[in-house]
């Protein structure tokens, strides 16, 4: 049983979910184990970019390509290579592991059904959404070449992992080009700049993450509806542009190594280090916090901000 209280927290209902992050009462706030309070949003309360899950194939693994898979299915099917695109969600982004998928949303029916290894696939796709208990997904098997749920962003994105594990200081997240496609283990953010990347890659927004998210074991589980959109963003600093770009052109001097790599607390390159160290600083100067703030004053501040936040839609001008 939790208590989930609402937005003024002068009165609660008792709610019987396995989940704290529920969005069966969508008026209320759910009450963590620490002891804070945030609503379920669809939207974020801010005006920043939208964040969004990745795409869903459902397709039992047929339209996923293997690395080690790639060159011989490549070699029997040279013309569906055009049709193949980088796929990745949080595990192949943090740990630079290739892996591909067969994204047949432009292919005509014409050049699908001469690409007879590519047919076989939509083929089995089809066969495997059949056999669901959902009514939706059996619906989708009349679009076997098509993932299950399309959130593929047009432009280039900026891409959160939705695991990230809980020994690191800083989630990694980074920019992807816009023909690598996310999967719904990962959320997207389109068009986002160096200060959106600078402020979500901060040891503030840290903070609020471990304060708000849920856990995978010992991992950090990130929510769209619950971390992001609830965070209460700082007044605008172009300082914090100045060092996300800082972070990133250290991450290029480390070309072959992952994020797994860049982030182990024990061996973060000391350039990087310092990167991220400048752009806490700017990022806390934002939001008029002094330099010796600890973790949880800092914790104490955001939930002083985030209930004073009486109008879900209230907008900060600045951003």
């Amino acid at each position: 049983m939790v208590k989930l209280y609402d937005e003024n927290l002068t009165g609660y209902v008792e709610a019987d979910v396995s989940d704290f992050y529920c969005n069966d009462y969508p008026n209320y706030f759910a009450r963590t184990g620490k002891g804070t309070y945030v609503r379920w949003l669809y939207d974020a309360i801010y005006t920043v970019p939208e964040i969004f899950f990745g795409s869903m194939p459902n397709d039992g693994g047929n339209l996923i390509i293997e690395a080690e898979d790639y060159d011989d299915f490549i070699a029997r099917e040279p013309a569906a290579k055009k049709y193949i695109r980088p796929y990745v969600g949080a595990r192949e982004f943090i740990r630079k592991l290739p892996r591909y998928c067969l994204w047949l949303v432009d292919c005509p029916p014409n050049e699908l059904r001469k690409m007879k290894l590519v047919y076989q696939r939509v083929e089995k796709v089809r066969e495997h959404r059949l056999k669901s208990k959902s009514a939706t997904t059996r619906k989708l098997a009349d679009t076997p070449w098509l993932f299950y749920q399309i959130a593929q962003p047009k432009t280039n994105y900026l891409l959160v992992p939705s695991v990230s594990s809980g020994r690191r200081e800083y989630i990694p997240i980074g920019y992807m080009d816009v023909n690598t496609i996310v999967s719904n283990l990962a959320f997207s953010i389109p068009d986002a700049k160096f200060w959106h990347f600078g402020v979500l890659t901060s040891f503030p927004h840290m903070v609020w993450m471990r304060m708000t998210c849920g856990r995978l074991k010992s991992d950090y589980r990130y929510s769209a509806d619950i971390v992001y959109n609830n965070f209460p963003w700082p007044p605008f600093n172009r300082e914090v542009e100045i060092t996300a770009a800082m972070i990133l052109a250290a991450r290029r001097n480390y070309p072959d190594a992952s994020y797994a790599d860049l982030y182990d607390p024990l061996i973060m390159p000391k350039d990087l280090r310092r990167a991220h160290e400048a752009n806490d600083r700017a990022v806390m100067e934002a939001y008029d916090f002094p330099k010796n703030m600890t973790e949880s004053e800092m914790q104490g501040a955001f939930l002083r901000m985030y209930r004073n936040l009486k109008n879900f839609d209230e907008i900060y001008n600045s951003l």
